[in-house]
């Protein structure tokens, strides 16, 4: 890498070398069997220059020529996009525990093992359930360098486990799933298949659900289907371009004063966790809603000088490819109120576990419709039963402005997301006749 940004200040104003190396191993089943064991390694090398003031960019993978790799990025500076910014020079990253050694030492026996167990679980309490499972473990290293005296090396451990089942009676199909990760390795399968046991557990009986405005609890997974909508609003790019409906609402009580968002980097143990982003910029904890109160957005190096702003230290890629703003480890902050409280509150109404399809209509104003993979009836307090051919749609301005309650048990999902139950007042409900 000292070579390629040797050879890279040569010929440019600033330039800046990144490195991905991945190793990871998987485990998966099938229709409740073992189907494949795959272990992967890969690296990429990513050249970002400034020359005449645009941005040049080339990526290699595996062992990068570093001529080949500058003269590549050369060629592409003519007609790169002016670059507006300055790499980061050096400076100290926040302490973050995400590598744990003991991930790599896990024998793949004991990972099929794990998988064998939590269907032999699930299999046990419904005989007829076909699964899918998967077990995965990993490092991931990160290095860069860039011209400004910019340093960054850092190694993350990931663990995940899941498993999914469906259970077909005649036209009826039933789906349930959960997961569970962590930079430490994994070993209570319990955590995944206890939810799955329970949602098998609720979808026994039927229940119809009505046509009309229904309050509806989402559960943490529910409440993914409401992010990718808000993740859109709050990227730095979409208000840059003046397509996000938040962009002048800073300061403003867009949502409930229950709502309060944060991306943060510095979560221990989790895999979207980071010490610094992927330009070098140390990481911190940015507020997107407080109280209620829009607080900022996500910017990267570029975007955020385009923008008059300070980057958030949220430049992110995707492998090798250029920097933009993404979030990191999502946080909803909890509220006071038990799940089971929640449901003792509502006469009629639904919990949404899963939606199929939630992007559908218009992303960036906020629109979602999706159809209930996976939800259940409330009646007089109780869950009666699960739903089907039902349909969920909405604005998530306005379902997060008016909300009821905040579950006061957040759940981490993906290692991306941590939220609680949202209990929401108002959303539209279509079922078939």
């Amino acid at each position: 890498m000292e070579e390629i940004l040797e050879l890279a200040r040569k010929v440019a104003e600033a330039a800046e070398v990144f490195s991905l190396a991945t190793e990871e191993t998987q485990v998966r089943f099938e229709s409740n069997r073992l189907k494949q064991l795959q272990t992967n390694q890969s690296t990429s090398v990513a050249l970002r220059i400034v020359k005449n003031g645009r941005i040049g960019y080339a990526t290699a993978a595996g062992e990068a020529d570093p001529q080949a790799l500058v003269d590549a990025a050369v060629e592409t500076a003519e007609f790169g996009m002016e670059a507006k910014f300055a790499f980061p020079g050096a400076s100290p990253f926040p302490a973050v525990d995400i590598y744990d050694a003991a991930v790599a030492d896990v024998p793949i026996k004991d990972m099929v093992q794990l998988g064998t167990s939590m269907i032999d679980t699930v299999v046990k309490h419904t005989p007829a359930i076909l699964c899918e499972a998967g077990l995965s473990r990993g490092t991931v290293t990160v290095t860069l360098l860039n011209s400004s005296g910019g340093k960054a090396n850092y190694k993350k451990s990931f663990f995940g486990m899941d498993l999914e089942g469906n259970v077909i009676e005649g036209t009826d199909m039933l789906f349930v799933g959960e997961s569970d990760s962590s930079c430490h390795p994994l070993n209570d399968t319990a955590k995944v298949t206890g939810p799955v046991l329970r949602q098998l557990d609720l979808a026994k009986n039927k229940a119809k659900a009505p046509t009309k405005q229904l309050p509806v609890i989402f559960t943490p997974n529910g409440v993914t289907s409401l992010m990718m909508p808000l993740m859109a609003a709050f990227n730095g790019k979409t208000v840059l371009e003046g397509a996000s409906p938040l962009g002048d609402k800073v300061g403003s009580p867009v949502f409930d004063p229950k709502f309060t968002l944060t991306d943060n980097p510095l979560n221990p143990w989790r895999p979207g966790s980071r010490p610094c982003d992927d330009e070098g910029v140390p990481s911190r904890a940015t507020p997107l809603v407080a109280r209620g109160l829009v607080q900022g957005f996500l910017y990267d190096l570029q975007t955020a000088a385009r923008a008059g702003k300070e980057s958030t230290g949220n430049g992110s890629r995707g492998g090798a490819s250029l920097p933009s703003p993404g979030p990191t480890s999502l946080v909803i902050a909890p509220g006071a109120t038990a799940f089971e409280e929640m449901v003792k509150d509502i006469k009629e109404g639904l919990i949404v576990e899963q939606l199929m399809g939630a992007g559908q209509g218009n992303v960036l104003g906020g629109d979602f419709s999706g159809n209930v993979l996976l939800g259940f009836k409330i009646e007089n307090g109780e869950i009666v039963g699960r739903v089907k051919d039902t349909m969920v749609a909405g604005n998530v301005y306005r379902i997060l402005k008016d909300i009821a309650a905040v579950g006061s048990e957040p759940e981490w999902l993906g290692g991306f997301l941590s939220t609680p139950h949202l209990y929401c007042t108002g959303i539209s409900v279509s079922s078939k006749e």
